[in-house]
C-alpha cells in the first residue's frame, strides 16, 4: 500500500447511508486528505447532481467539492457525446440530473411520438411505473440502443435495502432481446475516467466500496486494488457467493487510514 497515490471511494454505504455520515468517515477522509493522497468519489448515484452531492457532503463535514466527484450520469453524458453525438435520448431516471448530462439531447418524457435513438436507464424510483417501462420497451422495439447508468439491484437506506434499476433493466434486456451498454460502475471506462482525473495509474490506486461486484471486483479487474467495507449494502452471503476475492476487507471506511499506513 506504500505506492498508493489515489483513493477512489464510493459514497452511498461507504461514507454515508441516506446521506448521513457513517461513524468515523469524516475524520478518516480528512486524514487521507492531510496525507496528500488524491481523492475521487465515484458513485452510481443518479438522483442528484455532482454539485448537490458535494453540498450535502460538505455540510456534513466531508472535505470535498464537486470537482472531486464522478457520477454515473456524468459518465453517461461523456459516453453519449463520444459514441452517439446528437442522438435523441429518452431517459428514465428518478431525480433531476440534467445539469450533469450536459449537451445530451433529451426527449420530453411525455413525448411518445418521437423515436429515440438511445433509451437511457438511470436509477429507480416512483417514475419506474408500467407506462414508463413500457415506453422504454417501445423505443427498444423501434431500434433504439439501450444504455444503463448502472445495473445495481439494490442500495442501502436508513430503512433497509431498496430495489434499484438493475432489476428492471434485466427485464427490458430480456423482453427486447438487447444488452445494455453500462456507463457507470462496473464499467472499466468509469474507473479509467476516475484515474485520469487525478493522473494516477491503476497500480497506484485503491477503490473502497460496499458492493463487492460493482465496486471492488470491477476495480480489481481494471488493475486497481480493491477494498471491501462491511457497511452499506454489504451482506455476508453476497460476499461469500461473489465471483472473486477482495484484496482487502475492513469493517468500515474509518479503518482505511490504518490500512494505508497513515494511522498507527
Amino acid at each position: 500500500m506504500e505506492s498508493v497515490r489515489a483513493v477512489l471511494i464510493d459514497i452511498d454505504g461507504v461514507l454515508t447511508v441516506s446521506w448521513e455520515p457513517l461513524p468515523g468517515a469524516v475524520e478518516a477522509l480528512r486524514e487521507i486528505r492531510a496525507a496528500g493522497l488524491a481523492v475521487v468519489l465515484v458513485t452510481n448515484t443518479t438522483s442528484r447532481t455532482r454539485a448537490s452531492i458535494a453540498a450535502t457532503l460538505e455540510d456534513a463535514g466531508f472535505p470535498v467539492t464537486a470537482q472531486d466527484i464522478l457520477t454515473a450520469p456524468a459518465a453517461t453524458a461523456a459516453y453519449l457525446a463520444e459514441h452517439w453525438p446528437g442522438a435523441r435520448c429518452a431517459v428514465l431516471n428518478s431525480g433531476d440530473v440534467r445539469e450533469d448530462l450536459g449537451e445530451v439531447r433529451l426527449l420530453d418524457p411525455r413525448d411518445t411520438r418521437t423515436a429515440a435513438d438511445v433509451a437511457v436507464v438511470g436509477g429507480a424510483g416512483p417514475e419506474f411505473d408500467y407506462a414508463a417501462l413500457d415506453g422504454a420497451f417501445g423505443h427498444l422495439q423501434r431500434g433504439a440502443r439501450l444504455v444503463a447508468m448502472h445495473h445495481n439491484l439494490y442500495w442501502r437506506t436508513a430503512d433497509g435495502l431498496r430495489l434499484d434499476s438493475g432489476a428492471f433493466l434485466a427485464g427490458l434486456e430480456q423482453a427486447a432481446r438487447v444488452e445494455a451498454e453500462v456507463t457507470g460502475k462496473p464499467s472499466p471506462a468509469f474507473f479509467e475516467a476516475a484515474l485520469a482525473r487525478v493522473g494516477a495509474g491503476a497500480d497506484e490506486a485503491v477503490m473502497v466500496g460496499d458492493d463487492i461486484e460493482s465496486d471492488v471486483l470491477a476495480a480489481q479487474r481494471a488493475g486497481v486494488t480493491g477494498v471491501l467495507v462491511r457497511t452499506g449494502k454489504y451482506l455476508p452471503e453476497t460476499h461469500h457467493a461473489a465471483s472473486g476475492t477482495p484484496d482487502h476487507v475492513i469493517d468500515s471506511f474509518a479503518d482505511l487510514p490504518a490500512l494505508l499506513g497513515l494511522s498507527r
